[in-house]
């Protein structure tokens, strides 16, 4: 099983970034996707997961709104679109994997939830 994240880099307030993280190893339709993101001095936390299988979401309150969840099923990808940027958005985002897919509800989603990681790709907002 592998995760691994793509798209991270440096953006100005109020731009943009699309992460990609592409799954390989297990059938993607029967795993939630989760983003977690990790700042600086902080725990990790989570962002938003997406169930391939039905497109089913959840979102954290702060990203609500800004961020957007999306999957490809027939690239194994999931995606996770960000607008507005904020400097506060700046973490180590990482994609996780669960099963069953039907994880992704505000009592179940959280990074106890979760079987694989990936490595994390680093976005960085500036003020």
């Amino acid at each position: 099983v592998q995760l691994v994240e793509s798209g991270g880099g440096l953006v100005h307030a109020g731009g943009s970034l699309k992460l990609s993280c592409v799954a390989s190893g297990f059938t993607f339709e029967d795993y939630a996707i989760g983003w977690f993101r990790q700042a600086p001095g902080k725990e990790r936390e989570r962002v938003t997961c997406i169930s391939p299988f039905d497109d089913s979401t959840f979102y954290e309150d702060p990203v609500k709104g800004r961020f957007t969840i999306s999957s490809d099923s027939s690239k194994n990808t999931v995606y996770l679109r960000m607008n507005r940027l904020r400097p506060e958005d700046t973490a180590v985002y990482y994609c996780a994997a669960a099963v069953p897919p039907g994880v992704c509800v505000d009592t179940m989603f959280g990074a106890n939830a979760m079987n694989y990681w990936g490595k994390g790709t680093l976005v960085t907002v500036s003020s």
